[in-house]
């Protein structure tokens, strides 16, 4: 069984991905690797706070990495940060990574040439999945997971902190990718089968952030060629853990 270090975002697909691979047995998972903003402790993009994510980390019974970036990398220092990181898991004796990705083919590739310059290959067990299906999948299993961040391209701000749940789904505009995998959302898993208990957390407050073109990153942890992407304002969902 190959040692791979599995990329979490704390998201839905990172949860679905993660449950297929623990329970088919493909891979020795070494530890999740998430990218964390430095600015204000929080993981990139999604925005939720770091105690959150440790608290899905000792869950799941697997070490954490933290791949700490400043708030706006360059696609260089991104790069150069992530290919650092990478081979001291190779050092380790990792050999794969794994995402949760569905079907952006330049994120692939981008993935892909990045784990080649350190003698390291991506694996994508959900890859090419229709979405309609992983996303029910998904709620069938029992995952319980809230949506954190809203692209306000897609969505308004009452989708900010909404449960991912069949009504949910019933309520997206036809142009929203039902994982949103075009980045139209992002969320926060807090229960579900991989998690030996539920993580107790309440909606805080929501609030609105603008990107300019020159701040822009990927769907998850990378940076974008698109600098069309990130023209845009997202509404953010703060999550509190609750003692």
């Amino acid at each position: 069984m190959s040692k791979a270090i599995f990329n979490w975002s704390g998201g839905k697909d990172s949860s679905l991905t993660l449950y297929h691979v623990l329970k088919n047995k493909t891979h020795n998972i070494h530890s999740l690797l998430t990218s964390v903003n430095g600015q204000y402790n929080r993981v990139s993009m999604h925005g939720v706070r770091v105690q959150l994510l440790k608290r899905q980390a000792e869950e799941i019974g697997l070490p954490l990495h933290q791949l700490v970036v400043p708030e706006m990398p360059t696609m260089e220092a991104y790069n150069n940060s992530m290919c650092e990181t990478l081979n001291v898991f190779k050092e380790a004796g990792v050999t794969q990574s794994i995402f949760g990705d569905i079907f952006l083919e330049d994120l692939k590739k981008y993935r892909e040439d990045q784990l080649a310059k350190v003698g390291m290959t991506g694996v994508f067990p959900i890859w090419k999945r229709p979405t309609d299906e992983l996303a029910r999948e998904f709620i069938d299993l029992g995952f319980k997971t809230v949506l954190v961040c809203v692209n306000d391209r897609y969505l308004d701000k009452s989708f900010a902190g909404r449960e991912f749940d069949e009504q949910l789904l019933k309520d997206f505009p036809k142009n929203v990718d039902p994982c949103g995998e075009n980045g139209e959302f992002h969320s926060f898993v807090y229960d579900g089968p991989i998690f030996k208990n539920p993580i107790r957390c309440e909606r805080g407050d929501i609030v609105y952030k603008k990107y300019k073109p020159a701040a822009k990153q990927d769907n998850d942890v990378c940076p974008s060629d698109d600098s069309d992407v990130f023209n845009t304002g997202f509404w953010y969902c703060d999550l509190l853990e609750k003692k």
